[in-house]
């Protein structure tokens, strides 16, 4: 027979599993596939979930188990664990679901990931009234869109004034964004061979062409553009005649 402490601890840890699987699962399948958890860094905020989750709790049920413990007190113990547990929890999954990917945005010269925290009240309620089509909610899953400077030279003067001075770019606009396909061309115009795109070591741009390379498609069929994700960057190859996704190459340094 298991003995009262391992039952404990592995009943435990079963249990703290299961609902950190379900959680992230559903999060995972939602918001943060490929390329979302790699562009907003959830693995780091999902590795601290699992150690208190399903690290720290069932250890901590290990420690205070105890066979001749009164039943009350063992209770006691296990109801402060759990409470620890589930606030670690709680903290964790709305760090990542305000955290989550809404919008990965084309605009000037790259791709950039544009995250629930990113978009204040007042943007979304702009959005509602000038461009309902582009208007997150709960709901709303990643979608990839054009985010266009405006052609009105004030209003564009305004929003590079505010990109320098406080971060808020364009991108954080939706009213401002279009249909993904309305961005073709300035797309197209965008995709360079891989040695060619700025801000990447030369070490790893061989790297990265070695790894587009292994596409297997002709060299000068697809083009690259970087991808801006949050401390973290990575490279968008796309075949240049019909703008098909080929692959997302990770730029780890």
């Amino acid at each position: 027979m298991m003995p009262f402490r391992a039952k404990a601890f592995s009943l435990h840890l079963l249990v703290s599993l299961c609902v950190l699987t379900l959680v992230l699962a559903a999060l995972h399948i939602g918001w943060y596939h490929w390329p979302g958890w790699y562009l907003v860094g959830a693995l780091k905020v999902a590795a601290v979930m699992a150690v208190v989750d399903v690290g720290l709790g069932p250890l901590a049920t290990l420690v205070i188990a105890n066979p001749k413990k009164p039943r009350t007190e063992f209770r006691h113990d296990l109801s402060v664990i759990a409470v620890i547990q589930i606030a670690a929890l709680v903290y964790g999954t709305l760090t990542l679901w305000n955290g989550r990917p809404l919008f990965y945005t084309f605009s000037a010269d790259r791709l950039e990931v544009v995250q629930a925290s990113a978009i204040d009240d007042g943007e979304i309620d702009l959005a509602r009234k000038d461009n309902p089509a582009f208007v997150p909610s709960w709901r709303s899953l990643p979608e990839w869109v054009w985010a266009p400077l405006p052609t009105d030279q004030g209003e564009r003067a305004r929003i590079v004034e505010s990109a320098l001075q406080t971060g808020k770019d364009v991108i954080a606009m939706p009213r401002y964004f279009r249909p993904w396909e309305q961005g073709a061309s300035d797309l197209r115009a965008q995709l360079k061979p891989i040695n060619e795109v700025s801000g990447i070591s030369m070490k790893k741009k061989v790297q990265l062409e070695q790894e587009m390379a292994e596409l297997g498609d002709p060299p000068d069929r697809n083009g690259a553009i970087l991808f801006d994700g949050r401390g973290v960057q990575a490279i968008a190859v796309f075949d240049r005649s019909s703008l098909a996704l080929r692959a997302i190459l990770k730029v780890d340094y």
